[in-house]
């Protein structure tokens, strides 16, 4: 088995460690608290444990040893090697955080996986932490939950040991946000399945060795008529129409896909028939959670470097920083990145509680969204033309984290959902 980080003091992981399935830690880390990425320190954080730290701090070893080299060249090229980065992080378990240990997983709560998409923030582009994004906290949590052990054993343990790319198949051309308007069907032939439809906007989707996919499967309400489906991408009836060309996110793969008379065997079908809509209503507050931890490091480092270049690049004989609107300007990012990270962490632990954090999830990825958009028009604008080149981080960022607003859930959709949950939505 693949060697993982030995969290021998932890008593989150001493249950791991006792178990013959479950791989070993790479290094031994000590449980003395660390100084994290930014300024927080073990034994004052409200949410992290020693462990998170010692998992986060493991974690950027690899981002930095065998990421961050080749995002340039990969962002260059349109696509980077999922299978090939997705089994360096499956060896070492960060696809699999808190998935069942029996299959792979390290069995820990949903706080270790945003400890995780945090971290994640440290890949100097937005394509490849969405792509993993993709793997661990869309493709899988509904399998993970609900599917029967023999699809467990085929998709989700392979998918947390880097062994097989998933991709989600939801979204479609005429049907984004507004998931109950999908149109792909899957009729019931004898024990198979027959897929016709597309869908758009898949990440992982030229690369993918299998989709969860929302079909409809029957005539009734929208909301009872669809269901989630483990679809292999090698299905004759498959057809990658293109690669999308997208203005951000350029290391990313995203695909257009069409099924033409896809049979599939009804046994991969994810828990029960028609309850596939609530399953994937189900698993949107830690998407929406896991895209909010991801977003705060890059906002972060961000804010980093535009301090280190704005206090070396000098515009009427002094360095752009110490002009006030400047620095006040950056004080500002800071606190609304601050105040964010608070209610990430706030809602994280009360859904690890068994609490209900729609609400709260909604109003981080709203925040999120739009922070992230203040973030990069700012400190590129104080890049001057540098930030309008494509060699500097902030433009990159600039490019991918307009999907934040977009993708998961538009704005819109978000702010409605809050207003739902106000009381002030209008009735229909």
């Amino acid at each position: 088995m693949a060697q993982r980080l030995n969290l021998v003091v932890s008593r989150h992981f001493s249950k791991l460690t006792s178990l013959s399935s479950t791989r070993k830690l790479s290094e031994n880390v000590s449980s003395k608290p660390k100084t994290a990425s930014g300024s927080e320190i073990t034994a004052d954080h409200l949410l992290y444990t020693p462990e998170h730290f010692a998992l986060k701090e493991s974690l950027k070893k690899i981002i930095d040893q065998d990421i961050n080299p080749y995002v340039d060249q990969w962002e260059a090229e349109g696509i980077f090697p999922a299978h090939k980065v997705f089994k360096l992080l499956g060896n070492a378990g960060f696809l699999g955080v808190n998935k069942p240990v029996e299959y792979g997983g390290l069995g820990l709560d949903f706080s270790y996986s945003i400890a995780v998409s945090e971290e994640l923030g440290n890949i100097r582009c937005g394509g490849i932490p969405m792509a993993i994004g993709v793997q661990t906290d869309m493709a899988t949590p509904a399998l993970a939950r609900f599917g029967s052990t023999e699809l467990k054993k085929e998709f989700l343990m392979p998918s947390i040991m880097g062994d097989k790319v998933a991709c989600l198949g939801v979204s479609e051309v005429g049907a984004g946000s507004d998931v109950a308007t999908i149109k792909t069907n899957a009729v019931r032939e004898g024990d198979e399945y027959v897929v016709n439809g597309g869908k758009m906007w898949t990440t992982n989707g030229t690369q993918a060795d299998w989709m969860c996919l929302l079909a409809n499967t029957s005539d009734g309400p929208s909301h009872k008529n669809k269901s989630l489906i483990c679809l292999p991408m090698n299905s004759p009836g498959v057809h990658i129409a293109r690669k999308i060309d997208k203005m951000g996110m350029r290391s990313s793969d995203t695909a257009e896909v069409f099924f033409d008379d896809v049979r599939v065997p009804c046994k991969n079908l994810i828990g029960q028939e028609g309850m596939g809509f609530t399953y994937q209503m189900l698993q949107f507050q830690e998407e929406r959670l896991w895209a909010c931890g991801n977003i705060l490091t890059m906002m972060d480092n961000i804010i980093q470097e535009t301090i280190q270049y704005t206090r070396q690049r000098k515009i009427f004989k002094m360095p752009v920083l110490y002009h006030q609107s400047v620095h006040f300007r950056l004080a500002e990012l800071e606190t609304e990145i601050e105040l964010l990270r608070s209610l990430l962490h706030r809602s994280t632990a009360l859904y690890i509680k068994g609490n209900d954090v729609t609400k709260l999830a909604s109003m981080a990825k709203l925040k999120a969204g739009r922070l992230s958009r203040e973030v990069g028009d700012s400190c590129l604008q104080y890049w001057g033309g540098m930030g309008f080149t494509s060699d500097v981080l902030v433009s990159r960022f600039y490019r991918d984290a307009r999907l934040l607003s977009i993708g998961g859930g538009a704005d819109e959709v978000m702010l409605s959902i809050i207003c739902k949950y106000m009381d002030t939505l209008p009735k229909k």
